[in-house]
Order: C-alpha cells, then sequence, then structure tokens
C-alpha cells in the first residue's frame, strides 16, 4: 500500500490504494510503519506523495462503517500513532499533495514540515462536519498552528473545501506547482534543506516543533472521546446518509 522510492537522500512514500488512497486501517500502519522505518535506513528527508490528481480522500467510511467497537478504537489509535510518528519526525517530512485532498488528506500534512499543492481543480480541507464527525482537538490544534485561529475557525466549524489558490492564501498549503511537478518540488525542497548544516537545522527544527510535538505528550483521554464520538447516534446516521448519497451518485 505503500511504494518507496529513493531520491538520493530523500526517500518518497506514496499512497498505493486505488481508486483515491481511502484511508483504512491496513494504510494507516503502513504509512505509520514506512515513516518511522526511513531515519533508521538512512534516509534524511521524507516526501509523502498520492497518485495524479488524488492524494488521499480521507477516511474510509465505507468500510469503517463494518467495523465494530474493537476496529475503530485500534483505527483511531493507529491514525494517532501515525501523526504523531509525523509530528515527532527526527527528519523533515514534506507533503507533496497530488491533488484533492479532503478531510484525512489534508490533515496528513498539517503535520508534515512543507506543504506542495497541486494546481488544478482540485478542493482540499477539512470536511469532517459535514459527514458528522465531531473534529477532534489535536487536529483542530494542528489547524490553528498553520492557518492562525481566525481561518481555522472558519475551515473547521464550516467544513470548507477550498481550492488549492485558496489553501495557499490563507496558508492551509505552503506553495503551489503544476500538478506533474509537485513531487519534484518537494524533492527539491528537501534537497535545499539539506544542504544546511545538519546540527543546526535539526535542533532548531526540533526547537520550533515543540508545540506540534507536544499535542501527543498524553493523548489517550483524546482518543476515548474521539472513537466514543464515533458511535454517537447522530455521527453514524450521517456518516449512512453521506455512504448512501455516494452509492447513488455512482450507480
Amino acid at each position: 500500500m505503500i511504494l518507496a522510492t529513493n531520491h538520493g537522500a530523500v526517500r518518497e512514500l506514496r499512497l498505493n490504494r486505488p481508486p483515491v488512497n481511502a484511508l483504512n486501517l491496513e494504510l494507516v500502519a503502513a504509512l505509520r510503519q514506512a515513516v518511522e522505518a526511513a531515519p533508521q535506513d538512512g534516509v534524511r528527508a521524507l516526501v509523502l506523495s498520492g497518485a495524479p490528481g488524488r492524494f488521499s480522500a480521507g477516511l474510509d467510511v465505507p468500510q469503517l462503517l463494518g467495523l465494530d467497537r474493537t476496529g475503530i478504537a485500534e483505527l483511531w489509535r493507529e491514525f494517532y500513532t501515525l501523526l504523531k510518528g509525523l509530528a515527532r519526525s527526527p527528519i523533515p517530512i514534506v507533503a507533496a499533495i497530488t491533488g484533492h485532498a479532503p478531510a484525512g488528506g489534508t490533515v496528513l500534512p498539517l503535520f508534515c514540515d512543507w506543504r506542495v499543492g497541486a494546481e488544478g481543480d482540485f478542493k482540499l480541507g477539512l470536511n469532517e462536519v459535514r459527514v458528522g464527525i465531531i473534529l477532534p482537538p489535536m487536529i483542530l490544534a494542528a489547524l490553528r498552528r498553520q492557518v492562525g485561529p481566525r481561518q481555522a475557525e472558519r475551515l473547521a466549524v464550516t467544513g470548507a473545501l477550498i481550492s488549492p489558490q485558496e489553501a495557499l492564501n490563507v496558508g492551509l498549503v505552503d506553495e503551489l506547482a503544476p500538478a506533474e511537478q509537485v513531487v519534484s518540488r518537494a524533492l527539491e525542497w528537501c534537497q535545499a534543506l539539506l544542504e544546511v548544516p545538519v546540527e543546526a537545522m535539526a535542533v532548531t527544527r526540533s526547537n520550533a516543533r515543540t508545540d506540534l510535538a507536544g499535542l501527543f505528550d498524553n493523548f489517550e483521554a483524546e482518543l476515548e472521546t474521539v472513537t466514543a464520538d464515533w458511535w454517537r447516534p447522530q455521527t453514524q446516521q450521517a456518516l449512512r446518509a453521506m455512504v448512501e448519497r455516494l452509492r447513488k451518485k455512482s450507480s
């Protein structure tokens, strides 16, 4: 589910779960393991990418609705552990957002070092509330860190899906590139950073990301809340209604 390609000292981790890279337990676990393994392999930076036109559609809700309480609890724990791995990675990580990136597709880049978005008719944003999911506090905090409190409130509360250009304007992504150049631009950013003296960069980077890494000092209570929220009758109703709309749209 993860295609790993080494570009010198930089490794690209490409999400590979067609057709839309929807996040299920297996994909999340595979990505977590790949992120954790990279520094041990001597890799000095990572690029997280997706398929052309589709970075990730977020959580695979149709599949997740078939899981029991134990399965959902495992999914959320694995997802939070992945986010922790991104936030606390000892090496820089760039998100090459190769296309559409709603919900979880926008969450992953929030915990990376840099975000390159694809120009084009794509949508990004945290639309969780539109499908009945309460946006978890840690994710809201990461969004606030990225775009500031006012824009974070607007994007989170409305569940807006926005264009790449608006995402750039509000700071949700750091730069845009033509779709076919997103990965190469992310690699260039990594290579440029690796030319900076290693120790000075690494220590300063760690200090600069203390607030982001600190979100995970104790996430057990939030995990319990997020898991419980999944089983709220209102949440289940909204999620099943969304899946039914998608079914009708595709039929």
